[in-house]
């Protein structure tokens, strides 16, 4: 079994500062009644929690496949539900690669895999949201 911890100390108001299993600190803040917070909030922190996932699993099978990418970027938005406890109802996740020789046919069984089979996020999220994916291949500056 894989147990994950975590412990959050109160800094003020409604600001915390977090340190889960892998020992680093992240301060999370939730925006209450309109007030600007001063740190990311945790509905935020899911969707940086999906890209950080998903982000991981095509990396990884990117490498296992040697299709090497010189810029890999994810962009995610998410659409919240109107009443409490306001989940997440739609998620689109964009992924954007740069690389010389890379091919739409490895980035798309990438994603596939990711969104299927391995990112546990996207799996806990998909019982409330629909989420969706898209992709961009940039091709590097310096190839021919």
């Amino acid at each position: 079994m894989d147990k994950k911890e975590a412990a959050l100390h109160h800094v003020k108001a409604f600001a915390f500062l977090a340190k889960a299993s892998s020992n680093h600190w992240v301060a999370v803040e939730s925006m209450h009644h309109g007030e600007p917070a001063a740190a990311t909030g945790p509905m935020e922190l899911v969707l940086v929690a999906l890209g950080g996932c998903t982000g991981a699993d095509v990396a990884n099978i990117l490498e296992k496949k040697r299709a090497a990418f010189t810029r890999f970027e994810i962009n995610i938005s998410g659409e919240r539900a109107e009443t409490h406890p306001k989940v997440f109802t739609k998620i689109h996740i964009e992924y954007i690669l740069e690389g010389k020789d890379l091919r739409a046919s490895d980035v798309e069984q990438a994603i596939e895999l990711s969104q299927s089979t391995y990112c546990s996020v996207s799996a806990m999220l998909k019982k409330t949201a629909e989420i969706t994916c898209s992709y961009k291949l940039l091709k590097s500056p310096d190839a021919q």
